[in-house]
């Protein structure tokens, strides 16, 4: 059995983290700690939840791995001394995730805290970095939303089946608990409840990381919050490069993904919320629309966009089978 810590475990993610080890038969959650440096413990809020100790980075010597689930920017100083340690370590935060400090620095609004590590992070978008992923000590875990864009594109960027110059446009839609657990007016039940609202329209985090990734500038990244806990549903418009068809685009994604147990493209229909929720599975679907092509994907934002993806990852740095602790929603 290995062990891990969970840095961070109060928040939305580290508690989807608890959920998943709890089902888990290679790993389980040793040290569940703040991220808060000098809080006190914090007592259980319900029956079943475990006492969430106070900061204490010498536990890290104990275990096998490390998740990280702070806020962007507190992240690096644990990582530097867990890394100092030999340990295994997923980066739920954006800390990692941007490779140019100076990017960095323009999106989160100050200098980077470990540009150091920045080289040795790889950026774990489990189905497209796998290789690199085994072999690594630093996992930059990637962003919800991104995930959820980068899945069902990536693949038709690869294989040029995509006009070049042409805006990709992600039209995304997430669930409440994609801000986090602090509550704030936006977020607030009568804000959310019977609305529905376009945010962060030029100005998102995740815009930069997506585009990163892609190798694009002609990103046009739009998020929405909908009035459900957990999920993100991204529209995405393409335009196909010349005599390619809307099949060619389905194929293409269909051949790609044929072996992953966790993304599933659709033959025919369309992926819902409902589909995903809970599982670490991503449902990709494919329609032409006049001169465009329409892809949908589905995750779960909590387990496919941070927590499943972050023990996806950390099950390969670890040598344990892919799937464990992931099954619910495996065929």
């Amino acid at each position: 059995m290995k062990t891990a810590a969970i840095v961070g475990a109060s928040g939305y993610t580290g508690r989807e983290l608890l959920r998943l080890l709890a089902q888990h038969p290679h790993l389980r959650a040793s040290v569940v700690m703040t991220a808060r440096p000098g809080a006190t413990p914090e007592a259980p809020t319900f029956p079943n939840d475990p006492t969430i100790d106070a900061l204490d980075l010498e536990r890290l010597r104990a275990v096998d791995g490390v998740f990280l689930c702070t806020p962007h920017g507190a992240a690096s100083e644990i990582a530097r001394a867990a890394l100092a340690m030999g340990k295994q370590v997923v980066d739920l935060s954006a800390d990692f995730r941007l490779r140019d400090p100076q990017v960095y620095a323009r999106t989160y609004g100050s200098a980077h805290p470990a540009p150091e590590l920045l080289q040795q992070a790889v950026y774990g978008l489990t189905e497209h970095a796998r290789a690199a992923v085994q072999g690594a000590r630093l996992v930059a875990n990637p962003g919800c939303y991104p995930t959820s864009v980068l899945l069902p594109v990536l693949p038709l960027l690869q294989n040029g089946l995509l006009q070049k110059g042409a805006p990709i446009i992600a039209d995304s839609k997430s669930g409440t608990s994609g801000a986090g657990k602090a509550p704030s007016e936006r977020t607030h039940f009568g804000s959310v409840h019977e609305n529905f609202c376009a945010y962060g329209v030029g100005t998102h985090r995740h815009a930069p990381e997506i585009q990163q990734e892609l190798g694009v500038e002609g990103l046009v990244f739009t998020p929405h919050l909908l009035p459900v806990f957990r999920g993100i549903l991204s529209t995405i418009y393409v335009t196909p490069a010349a005599g390619v068809t809307v099949a060619a685009i389905r194929e293409c994604l269909q051949a790609r993904y044929a072996q992953e147990p966790f993304v599933k493209v659709y033959s025919k229909g369309l992926p819902e919320l409902s589909c995903v929720q809970r599982t670490n599975q991503c449902h990709i679907a494919t329609a032409g629309s006049g001169p465009l092509v329409v892809l949908v994907a589905a995750i779960d934002n909590l387990v496919k966009g941070a927590s499943g993806q972050a023990l996806q990852n950390m099950n390969l740095m670890l040598s344990l089978p892919e799937t464990a602790g992931l099954q619910e929603g495996l065929s």
